[in-house]
């Protein structure tokens, strides 16, 4: 568990999906991860004390599929995909005090086993034969209507499988009014409105109880359903459940009341494709356990390319590692800044690697990195000693005279990311930017200081002032680059290089 902070105020829980494992992190897995880890720096900053969780779905009928293509046990696989996200965490610049947990972790698999169990005492697991038509890419059962030509909409490569055998059930259809009550009570349940506005519709037009476990005859990776060797757990139902797993749910009492009922509930990150399972099924099963609900779902889009899905069958992947190695020591914070400020925080968005390096070249190297360098030139070789700026220490949770970063952040830049429109936040610090070059272009200090040497003096003050604000808000963003800043702008040094080169 996190250390706790002698500022935090409140616990403060986020999560993000458990990537499956079937194939290695591609950017979509970075976006949620970097946005995830823009919120959980924020609110650390702020004076919450914060615990941030991810790690990988590793139970299913893909993954063992992918397994014995491989040649490998299921184990074996999982456990060489797990290191890839691992390594990929801090290549992005995630927060390094991130929770990692695996749903083949010991102490997963015997909360998934418990929580099987209330389920069933509270008589919502029950046993029945059935047929459906599966899709494998979703690992969801699909109606008539949710095909397209007989196939998956988001997997249209795959065939869609029939599905026929005796089966333990969730009753899901008993939890509809009960949905549709926490819906009512809580009208931000699910960000955006539109997607709240899919999930209402949803459950408003019935429920269907599903399938949660699998024969382990045909399909032997996954929790064993307990006093039924003969089954496994569906995988969904059994990782959902890492969601409470990893704040110790049900050994660790106190640290799951901390984290799950003190901090108000969890936070949820997922894609689009989660909406059902992270906002309806989960929501259910959590009833049904006697556990309280989350408090919200944020719903990303889908990333593209050239208009299209991603998928490796269009060979159309970006891969996150390639990205960061090919802009060097800046190449974290510049994929941070793209997923945050170039993609839309909600809606499918396009990713290409010229949009990428024009975005890069256009807000990076001759915006932000170029304003870094105009203002401390002019501050080295004009300034007697550095600007005074706060001294706190926004490196941890805890600042060193006692404020809270959240008293010198602008409103508007609050607002935006309590509603987790990072896009929109980070529009606020472009602004101050371009008011920041604007006041170069219009003052002209650089000039001023051999005829108004007082005038000039007390302009580039300003300026590297209002430098040092926009590296203060850029903490959760771009947390190398704002170290930079404040850096440089403490010892009043231009920097040697520009701290993002411009890329031909």
């Amino acid at each position: 568990m996190p250390k706790k902070s002698q500022s935090a105020s409140r616990p403060f829980y986020i999560t993000t999906t458990l990537p499956y494992v079937n194939s290695a992190p591609h950017i979509g897995h970075a976006m949620e991860f970097i946005r995830a880890d823009v919120i959980a720096r924020y609110k650390k900053l702020t004076g919450f004390e914060v615990f941030f969780n991810t790690g990988t779905d590793e139970h299913g009928i893909k993954v063992y599929r992918k397994a014995a293509e491989a040649g490998k046990s299921p184990q074996e696989f999982v456990d060489n995909c797990a290191e890839k996200f691992k390594r990929l965490l801090p290549a992005i610049g995630i927060s390094p005090d991130i929770n990692f947990i695996r749903t083949t972790d010991s102490r997963h698999v015997a909360a998934a086993e418990e929580f099987w169990k209330r389920c069933e005492k509270n008589g919502d697991i029950y046993k029945k034969k059935y047929k459906i038509k599966y899709c494998v890419g979703c690992e969801l059962e699909k109606t008539e209507s949710e095909l397209v030509n007989d196939r998956c909409p988001l997997h249209p490569g795959q065939a869609i499988e029939i599905i026929e055998e005796e089966n333990y059930f969730f009753r899901f259809s008993k939890y509809q009014k009960p949905l549709l009550d926490l819906y009512r009570k809580t009208p931000d349940f699910v960000i955006p409105d539109s997607r709240f506005g899919e999930i209402r519709t949803f459950v408003l037009r019935g429920l269907e109880d599903f399938s949660i476990s699998r024969l382990a005859s045909k399909m032997p990776w996954g929790v064993p359903v307990p006093n039924d060797p003969a089954q496994v757990m569906y995988v969904w139902f059994d990782a959902l459940v890492s969601y409470i797993s990893a704040i110790g749910w049900p050994e660790k009492a106190a640290d799951f009341e901390k984290w799950w009922n003190e901090s108000g509930g969890v936070i949820q990150y997922c894609g689009k494709d989660n909406l059902r399972q992270q906002s309806a099924m989960w929501q259910a099963m959590l009833m049904s356990a006697g556990l309280s609900p989350s408090r919200q779902i944020v719903i990303n889009g889908f990333i593209t390319h050239d208009g299209r899905k991603m998928s490796k069958s269009e060979g159309n992947v970006i891969d996150p590692f390639s990205v960061v190695k090919e802009y060097g020591s800046c190449g974290a914070d510049a994929l941070r800044y793209f997923v945050v400020r170039e993609l839309h925080p909600f809606e499918d968005s396009d990713f290409t690697m010229e949009k990428f390096k024009n975005a890069y070249n256009s807000h990076l190297a001759n915006g932000l990195g170029n304003l870094v360098s105009r203002v401390m030139k002019m501050a080295e070789a004009n300034l007697p000693a550095p600007v005074s700026v706060p001294n706190e220490d926004f490196s941890g949770d805890a600042v060193q005279n006692k404020t809270i970063l959240g008293d010198i952040l602008p409103p508007d830049f609050k607002k935006a990311l309590d509603e987790f429109d990072i896009q929109k936040a980070t529009n606020v610090i472009w602004a101050q930017i371009g008011a920041l070059d604007a006041t170069i272009q219009e003052t002209a200090p650089f000039k001023l200081i051999k005829t108004e040497k007082k005038q000039a003096l007390k302009i580039i003050k300003e300026l590297v002032a209002g430098l040092y604000q926009i590296a203060t808000e850029l903490q959760p963003i771009m947390p190398e680059t704002a170290t930079k800043i404040m850096a440089l702008v403490k010892a009043n040094n231009a920097p040697e290089s520009p701290i993002f080169p411009r890329r031909d």
